[in-house]
């Protein structure tokens, strides 16, 4: 099996602002997998919070070629257990090459990826659309430059975060759901839960900060008026378990814990513990989001609408028009490059 690695540089629509900083454009590493002539694609974002740059990515995929391309093909999750100790400490990475590997096997058996992982595709969620903080009138403008969607979710963690939702609310009756990226303290997120349920708010995503002490998240998941849903907390398999009694649901990210592989297991593992599901993205690529997609069976929620959030894509496959999810005609995780789509080795 031959690798390679490719580069892209994604520039958003508008200015994407969350509690912790924004952006104009996304960095990607993009992951190739060839063999018997088909060729698998995954990708994995750059993302400082977390510590992983195109640079690091790439530095522990190398390390790894030797492994990788002298896999023979079987089934994904066989490669991704032969890499799981090598990149532990590179999740993303990981996630990347275990998306390709989907790909690549969906396409040389002639089958979809969620079919590789036993799913059928039957009664998805709809996508939430993300809009990031922002003035409220630039707010209430970038949500009527998306009025047909079911869904939107607003990302929190100013000031003013009642305010800006009473104002959305009177420009759109679709539901509305809130991040505030570990923005809040228990105080705020209890208060700010009451009023939020007022304004027809479906669930908080982490209000307070990941390291927080078990107490608060105690305190906030028994006295909130809204169901408190798990993203910072809940980054690998070993954290489902912690989320009991602290968080309402999960959202499983693949590059925060290593791809499809063990995603299908957390989210097993969370429904059987009672907890609702969720699956997010990162700003990213129709690649990666075709991906995630393959997911949908296993979700309650989803808010798979980081290539919307693109002014200029590097693929089509998956689509998500209005938050409805529909795959396309393709195997594997179902997209193909634009051709004027600059892939940099």
């Amino acid at each position: 099996m031959k690798l390679r690695l490719h580069q892209v540089q994604l520039p958003l629509e508008f200015e994407f602002t969350i509690s912790r900083g924004s952006m104009s454009t996304q960095r990607s590493l993009i992951v190739e997998l060839e063999h018997d002539g088909q060729r698998g694609f995954g990708e994995s974002t750059e993302n400082t919070y977390y510590g992983h740059s195109l640079d690091s990515m790439s530095t522990s995929i190398h390390r790894c070629r030797d492994i990788i391309e002298s896999f023979e093909p079987g089934h994904p999750n066989q490669l991704w257990e032969q890499l799981r100790l090598p990149l532990k400490d590179d999740s993303f990475a990981l996630s990347a090459i275990d998306l390709a590997a989907y790909d690549l096997t969906g396409k040389l058996r002639g089958q979809r990826t969620h079919e590789l992982l036993g799913l059928q595709w039957s009664d998805v969620p709809d996508s939430s659309y993300t809009i990031g903080i922002d003035s409220i009138e630039t707010m209430i403008a970038k949500l009527q430059t998306k009025p047909a969607w079911k869904i939107y979710k607003i990302k929190l963690g100013t000031e003013r975060d009642v305010e800006i939702i009473r104002a959305l609310r009177e420009s759109t009756s679709a539901v509305l759901r809130v991040d505030a990226n570990c923005g809040w303290t228990v105080d705020e997120t209890v208060a700010n839960s009451h009023e939020l349920k007022s304004l027809g708010v479906e669930f908080i995503e982490q209000p307070l900060p990941a390291d927080a002490p078990p107490e608060q998240h105690q305190r906030v998941f028994a006295d909130s008026a809204l169901p408190i849903i798990a993203d910072e907390n809940c980054l690998v398999e070993s954290d489902v378990q912690k989320c009991v009694g602290r968080f309402h649901g999960v959202n499983v990210k693949l590059c925060k814990c290593g791809g499809l592989t063990p995603a299908v297991r957390m989210l097993n593992q969370a429904r059987e513990l009672g907890m609702k599901t969720m699956v997010g993205c990162m700003v990213e690529s129709t690649v990666g989001i075709s991906g995630a997609a393959q997911l949908l069976p296993l979700l309650d929620y989803a808010d798979l609408d980081g290539a919307v959030l693109l002014s200029r894509d590097v693929a089509t496959g998956v689509t998500v028009s209005n938050g409805e999810i529909r795959l396309s005609d393709e195997y594997g995780s179902g997209f193909t490059f634009c051709p004027e789509a600059e892939l940099v080795l």
